[in-house]
């Protein structure tokens, strides 16, 4: 039995989470899986019962499960609280709490939705790529920070393990997809922990000689990503850069909604849409639950050790997709849409 802590969140999160679970529901009863979910109150929403963004109770949760499925954190709502006790914050301390060094995030570009990227077809048809983001370190947990009123600072800083681990596992991820190229992307020409940074991936490089690793400043591979996302097979890169150019991939492939992502460590892991709360739309039944379903994929894949479970629910939504079912963040404008439940209803069908 599978013991998984659901915390939706907020704004579209609850939304994204139920069809998510719909999914999982379905695939455990067609192979005879025991599942059991717990739900959680977490960020804005468990403020508004608790005052607290992020309960002992909730992180306790988090730390006996076999994997945690997360909707979506925020909203004005809660805009105005001070840094610390904002729903971001809280995400950051529930990566740290569970050591989460390692976010996983997949660009893929499905055939079906070709039309939908903002790039020409022939530019993004075949694009399949993963960001490996290093998660617990860098500028948004290096101190000191802080600002006044007349000077702002934060640390970058990078120690040798943090580095290490999270380029070993975007070489094993690269043998797996068939000793395909890993690209580390750092800012060594201006940055020293960027030189620091590449030193090391180099280093750990020696263990896997068959993998090729290539360098990229990232202000080159922001453009590179637009201008020829097939080049890239696996990217290893900091917290920061890997949290712009991970948003960069997703909108390549023609929604947020789509892409789901992987936070790991060595003992937890969390799964979540990297999409926001996008409070103008939550509760209209109008959000497209895609990316959390296929993180329920990446959860039978990292966690569950099931690849093949995985792949029969990216097959599902990819035929889904080829009946011409659009949610209306990916329909094309005079386009009919449907509802998140539709689109749950319709990869359900095809799972089964």
């Amino acid at each position: 039995m599978y013991t998984i802590v659901s915390i939706p969140g907020d704004g579209i999160g609850p939304e994204v989470v139920a069809g998510a679970l719909d999914v999982l529901n379905a695939i455990s009863k067609k192979h005879g899986f025991e599942i059991q979910v717990e739900e959680h109150p977490f960020g804005g929403a468990s403020y508004d019962l608790h005052g607290s963004m992020l309960t002992d109770e909730t992180l306790e949760a988090c730390r006996n499960c076999d994997a945690v499925l997360l909707g979506a954190v925020g909203g004005p709502k809660w805009e105005n609280l001070p840094h610390a006790e904002k729903p971001e914050a809280a995400l950051l301390k529930i990566r740290r709490e569970l050591g989460l060094f390692a976010n996983l995030r997949p660009a893929k570009v499905y055939d079906a939705l070709l039309d939908a990227s903002t790039l020409k077809p022939d530019v993004v048809k075949g694009t399949d790529f993963v960001v490996f983001r290093e998660l617990t370190g860098g500028i948004y947990f290096g101190q000191p920070r802080g600002y006044d009123e007349n000077r702002g600072w934060n640390t970058m800083v990078y120690e040798r393990h943090e580095v290490e681990r999270i380029a070993r596992i975007a070489f094993e991820a690269a043998q797996k997809r068939g000793n395909v190229k890993v690209t580390s992307i750092d800012k060594a020409n201006v940055l020293e922990v960027s030189q620091f940074w590449r030193n090391i991936v180099h280093e750990v490089h020696k263990d896997f000689p068959e993998i090729e690793l290539a360098d990229m400043y990232v202000d080159n591979a922001a453009m590179q990503i637009v201008r020829n996302p097939k080049q890239f097979d696996v990217i290893v890169t900091s917290n920061l850069f890997g949290d712009i150019l991970s948003d960069i991939s997703g909108m390549i492939t023609g929604s947020l909604g789509m892409l789901p992502s992987a936070s790991i460590g060595t003992k937890h892991a969390l799964y979540e849409p990297i999409h926001g709360s996008a409070p103008d739309i939550a509760g209209q039944n109008k959000a497209n639950p895609i990316a959390t379903i296929a993180s329920v994929a990446m959860m039978f894949e990292n966690s569950f050790c099931m690849p093949d479970v995985a792949t029969e629910i990216y097959d599902a939504i990819e035929q889904a997709l080829a009946t011409g079912v659009r949610t209306a963040d990916i329909a094309k404008p005079g386009e009919k849409s449907i509802s998140t439940t539709g689109m749950t209803a319709a990869i359900v069908a095809c799972l089964q």
